[in-house]
């Protein structure tokens, strides 16, 4: 799981680092609560852009942001409620905003929860070791911009075919940038680049998003709590919170699933992949354009046991409503259409992946007739900052997007079907869950008691969450050391 025992000899090299360049750490307590943060680096936030690699921007990984690219404060939670104007169905869908993190994802948070717990216990030593980012994307950007806040150097690696904005802006940020062959679902390559690393270097750690628990950690505690607020602000008297829909990736963003099943024992939990790459659903494989996923296995960090569905959206579906959302004629005819202005300036908040879980979340509501007092929860991951490269491609495809063709998109989105959906029984778990066994197992190393514990041992993924508390002692007392002279 998440080891936090701490090397004494090692520690005192991070201390050392982390005194001499003015680091502090962040608990989870501050990123659920970022009032709780020290005036004095309020203060200093003040004068920091959102995007810039200094170490007070530990401080800006919440969902609590002010939404502003310079400056900013804190506030509540950033997060959208779709009209059914939009969605087509009565259910309201809300979704947490993750542009206003630090790179524009809330994969920052991932990253922090994987490194964090290894820096300040001295199992990772920034001095001679380096920070190596497996990901489809915005993980190795998140990866490589919190290493940089830790003075930590990083290598980045993500399939040759991912938008070229995240190679332009990994070129500054990472010490060494490694594309792999392939898609989004190629993933595996990503693992094989992995273990050539093992064999040839010895001065790396290994911070892989799909087994690393603090992945899972800081989403159950984070993003968790941060929906737990946004739900206590939407829900009306008569209101029912039915349940929360995360396309798979690493299944890190759906530890909150865990978190709110604690609260809502009668919620549901949904996953969503690409139609054409239908893992969960079919054991089946292949490429895709929602970017911000990855397929072809299940991660070792998903939770089973608490998934009750699968939704396959298809990524044709996702790429037109990114283009009728993002084209002035779109925007038009969705404004003819009763979508409220307040929504129209902010629909390029949704990136690709964003796009895809609106379509997933949209896809429950008409498969459980659900009504206007029901409420769906998911998340915009990033948004169309980080996706200009693909518009502009859509815009060679079809130089001008006229009424008709946004009509088109329009009549998909109300039309979008209950198709390739699978409530999901005991043995329908059981099955996902074993197809773990294939990369985990056989591929990747792992123990197959362990993998069996996940299952069996209801005591398995609780363990996990009750180690944030312990976490931020830890955390607590690495800063006091590194304030002491």
């Amino acid at each position: 799981m998440i080891d936090l025992t701490v090397n004494e000899k090692q520690i005192e090299r991070t201390v050392q680092r982390c005194r001499e360049r003015g680091i502090i750490i962040p608990t989870f307590a501050q990123m659920k609560n970022p009032e709780l943060a020290p005036e004095n680096i309020k203060n200093e936030l003040k004068g920091i852009g959102l995007w810039d690699v200094h170490p007070r921007n530990l401080f800006r990984i919440t969902w609590k942001n002010e939404p502003v690219a310079h400056g900013g404060g804190y506030g509540g939670v950033n997060y959208m409620v779709l009209p059914d104007e939009l969605t087509g169905v009565d259910a309201k869908i809300i979704a947490l905003v993750g542009k206003w993190f630090p790179t524009g994802s809330h994969k920052v948070g991932a990253t922090f929860g994987c490194i964090a717990p290894q820096l300040i216990t001295g199992q990772f030593d920034p001095t001679v070791q380096k920070a190596v980012w497996p990901s489809t994307g915005n993980y190795c950007r998140g990866g490589a911009y919190v290493a940089a806040l830790l003075s930590c150097e990083s290598i980045a690696i993500l399939p040759e075919e991912m938008s070229r904005e995240r190679f332009e802006w990994l070129k500054n940020v990472a010490g060494e940038v490694i594309a792999t062959p392939g898609c989004e679902s190629n993933v595996k390559e990503i693992f094989d680049k992995c273990w050539e690393l093992r064999k040839t270097r010895e001065d790396i750690v290994i911070f892989n998003q799909f087994d690393e628990f603090g992945n899972h950690l800081w989403h159950y505690e984070v993003t968790g709590n941060a929906m737990r607020e946004a739900l206590e602000r939407e829900l009306g008297s008569d209101d029912n919170y039915f349940g929360v829909v995360l396309t798979s990736g690493s299944s890190g963003t759906m530890g909150c699933g865990d978190f709110l099943k604690e609260l809502y024992p009668a919620s549901k939990l949904a996953v969503g992949e690409a139609l054409q790459c239908p893992t969960l659903l079919l054991n089946g494989f292949g490429g895709h354009r929602i970017e911000g996923i990855g397929d072809k296995h299940v991660p070792w960090i998903h939770n089973l046991r608490n998934t009750d569905m699968v939704i396959a959206v298809d990524d044709e579906h996702t790429i037109r409503a990114m283009h009728l959302f993002n084209e002035p004629a779109g925007r038009k005819f969705l404004a003819a259409n009763g979508v409220p202005d307040e929504i129209l300036q902010k629909l390029d908040l949704l990136g690709i992946s964003s796009i895809g879980n609106m379509l997933g979340a949209i896809k429950m509501a008409k498969y459980y007739e659900l009504t206007a007092n029901d409420v769906i929860l998911t998340v915009f991951t990033d948004s169309m900052e980080l996706y200009n490269s693909r518009m502009q491609q859509q815009r060679e495809i079809k130089a001008d997007y006229t009424e008709t063709d946004a009509a088109r998109a329009h009549e998909m989105l109300m039309l979008e079907a209950t198709d390739n959906m699978l409530e999901l029984g005991y043995y329908d778990r059981k099955r996902i869950h074993n197809l773990k066994y294939y990369t985990w197992i056989e591929q990747q190393a792992k123990e197959l008691d362990e993998l069996n514990a996940q299952w069996f041992d209801r005591n398995y993924w609780s363990q996990v969450h009750e180690l944030a508390p312990r976490i931020d002692e830890l955390t607590m007392e690495f800063n006091e050391r590194v304030s002491s002279r």
